[in-house]
């Protein structure tokens, strides 16, 4: 009998890694639309509403979701219907694929961040003040939040560092962080105030405080895309 646990390996191999998922029949797994690599003739991929809950609820959390972080308004159910398949997927950026385990723990995860999630777990759209949701970076209004027990994978730009916290506090980048524990507390704010973060370029960051976890990536896909711009036309 399935128990909706996702078996996966990380191709490690590669630079740029493939994740293989194994899926026993009824078994299924979420994972974040246009990462599908491959998959066996026995899964079906359906597309559902980026969002939990049911009803009229869960669309406006879904449209909120989209509309404020420009996250996906669709997410993507694979299943496996008849027997045992095979399913690869891939982030959209170079970089490592981060596995959390669910259960005494849970995480909120940064936009963009989530990569896939086994059919045993599930999350929730957590509403954020106005503050944290007009500096953005974490789903505009609403910021994903695992629920149950399974695994989810995030996916990150560039390599992934651990930063844990006991009754401390710490501020990073806000485009750095990958997922925290929903155990600590955060402020999205700027450093130093508006004027002085336009004058050291460091803009938006998120100050965590108490015990937990915080995981970072080691490059910003906002500095890298200022440096590329550089060598672009420019549009009419």
């Amino acid at each position: 009998m399935s128990d909706n646990r996702m078996k996966y390996t990380i191709d490690k191999q590669m630079q740029f890694p493939l994740i293989d998922i194994e899926l026993e029949p009824s078994e299924r797994v979420y994972i974040q639309r246009g990462s599908m690599v491959y998959h066996s003739t026995s899964i079906s991929l359906n597309t559902k509403v980026n969002g939990a809950g049911s009803g009229i609820g869960k669309l406006m959390r879904a449209v909120g979701r989209s509309v404020t972080s420009g996250e996906s308004f669709w997410i993507t159910e694979a299943e496996a219907e008849k027997e045992t398949g095979h399913l690869a997927i891939a982030p959209s950026l170079p970089g490592e694929i981060l596995p959390l385990q669910l259960g005494d723990k849970q995480y909120r995860i940064n936009d963009g961040k989530f990569l896939a999630m086994d059919g045993s777990a599930s999350y929730s759209m957590k509403k954020q003040s106005l503050g944290r949701a007009l500096l953005a970076g974490t789903g505009g209004f609403f910021v994903m939040t695992t629920e149950g027990d399974g695994v989810v994978l995030c996916n990150a730009y560039g390599s992934i560092k651990k930063i844990e916290l006991n009754n401390d506090e710490i501020t990073i980048d806000n485009n750095h962080v990958v997922a925290w524990s929903t155990d600590l507390d955060y402020d999205i704010h700027f450093d130093n105030g508006f004027i002085q973060s336009i004058g050291t370029g460091e803009g938006i960051v998120n100050t965590f405080k108490g015990s937990g976890e915080v995981y970072i990536q080691s490059l910003n896909i906002e500095t890298f895309a200022g440096k590329l711009s550089k060598f672009l036309p420019a549009g009419e």
